[in-house]
């Protein structure tokens, strides 16, 4: 990927319980069966530290079925599940739950549920497991693997996709909580950068999202329609960017009729890549204000929150539409904002962001989310997707 643009990085994809995938972003881990210790963690009321900027990394994709669900250190979250973490606001149930709508103030606007679904099938969550003895495995554990991340669905596999999203979506359902899934397989992906893969063309991929939608189910889901898409679109040629944004808004509108308490998210880049009008120029052509729920901003990459929550409000001005059109903000590695010169494959001296929630405080967000996946290698430091302790025991420091 070009340097401005996140750098999405996979490591797998979902199958049964645990992984499967390719290309950058393929490393992730995505769950197809839902395993026996589902585990939800409860947001905090507040934000907490910058948002994170956009470059794409790898994330949580499910086991395969051949492989069995460890045994796992990590207990199913409750309210002292994550050990200093502040729990979110009683909503008006007094139940820790909000409805909203993306006009509030952050409560949450289209994911009524207060919390959001952390799969338990994950790189950290077994690197934790299987070093318990390790010094940095408790800091590791509280500050990365106790947290809800989003789940990536990379691979190009038709004949799998229906069943791996069921498996995290009605998981997620039984633990009364949102997931959060990544859509990453358009043709073209990445320009033919370290991400690059997908569907072999359009109308394929058209086919592997409708069969993405059909594991949707009637739950609440984010879904996060493919990362640098539509920021980085400017690789193709005039013909190819208009038919990959009608695709993209014809996937907008599969998956929120096949699961009608689904809300889609499209792509604006982040605060340092692409000027408001600009990204708002290229979400209307993508239909964006027309089919989906709002944007996403700062996937991968390490700009602060405040800078995030900035850009995306430009954009939503800019883009005009439905008046609850809102944003959904990676802060996974913001906590120190971004590097010097623009840097977004593993720089050194990263931290922490805000943790994940759906209750952020602040008008027209409507979450901050663990997009890219904290101690999961950009492409530098290792092979894309891969786990690294020594990269997630930075990120806890910071």
């Amino acid at each position: 990927m070009v340097a401005a643009a996140s750098c999405v990085v996979l490591a797998g994809g979902l199958t049964g319980l645990l992984t499967a995938g390719g290309g950058e972003h393929g490393g992730e881990r995505v769950a197809t069966a839902p395993a026996p210790s589902l585990a939800v963690a409860p947001e905090p009321s507040s934000p907490a530290a910058t948002p994170p900027s956009r470059a794409p990394s790898p994330r949580t994709t499910a086991p395969a079925p051949s492989r069995a669900a460890p045994a796992s250190r990590i207990p199913a979250a409750g309210p002292s599940a994550l050990p200093g973490a502040p729990t979110a606001p009683a909503g008006p149930d007094g139940d820790g739950k909000s409805a909203g709508s993306g006009t509030g103030a952050g409560t949450g606007a289209g994911a009524g549920a207060g919390r959001l679904f952390r799969f338990p099938d994950s790189q950290v969550a077994d690197w934790v497991d299987d070093h318990p003895a390790d010094p940095r495995a408790d800091a590791i554990e509280d500050g990365i693997a106790r947290r809800p991340a989003a789940v990536w669905f990379a691979d190009h596999s038709p004949g799998t996709i229906t069943a791996r999203v069921a498996a995290v979506t009605s998981a997620a359902a039984r633990a009364d909580a949102v997931p959060v899934l990544v859509a990453y397989d358009v043709p073209g992906r990445d320009c033919g950068g370290a991400s690059q893969g997908g569907a072999p063309d359009l109308a394929a991929y058209d086919d592997w999202i409708t069969r993405f939608a059909r594991g949707l189910g009637d739950g609440e889901n984010i879904v996060i329609l493919e990362p640098d898409a539509i920021a980085q679109s400017g690789c193709l040629p005039a013909a190819g960017r208009a038919a990959r944004f009608a695709s993209l808004e014809r996937a907008a509108r599969v998956l929120k009729a096949a699961g009608p308490r689904t809300r889609v998210y499209f792509d604006a880049g982040h605060s340092g890549w692409l000027e408001p009008d600009r990204a708002a120029a290229l979400l209307r052509q993508a239909g964006a204000a027309r089919a989906g729920d709002g944007i996403f901003t700062n996937v991968s990459n390490f700009h602060r929150t405040a800078d995030e929550t900035a850009y995306a409000r430009a954009v939503l001005d800019a883009l005009g539409g439905p008046p609850g059109l809102g944003a959904v903000v990676d802060t996974s590695r913001n906590g120190n904002g971004a590097p010097p010169g623009g840097a977004w494959c593993d720089p050194a001296g990263r931290a922490l962001g805000t943790p994940p929630t759906l209750r952020t405080g602040q008008a027209r967000i409507d979450a901050y989310l663990w997009v890219k996946l904290p101690g999961e290698s950009d492409g530098c430091t290792a092979a894309p997707g891969t786990f690294s302790p020594e990269a997630a025991y930075a990120l806890v420091r910071g």
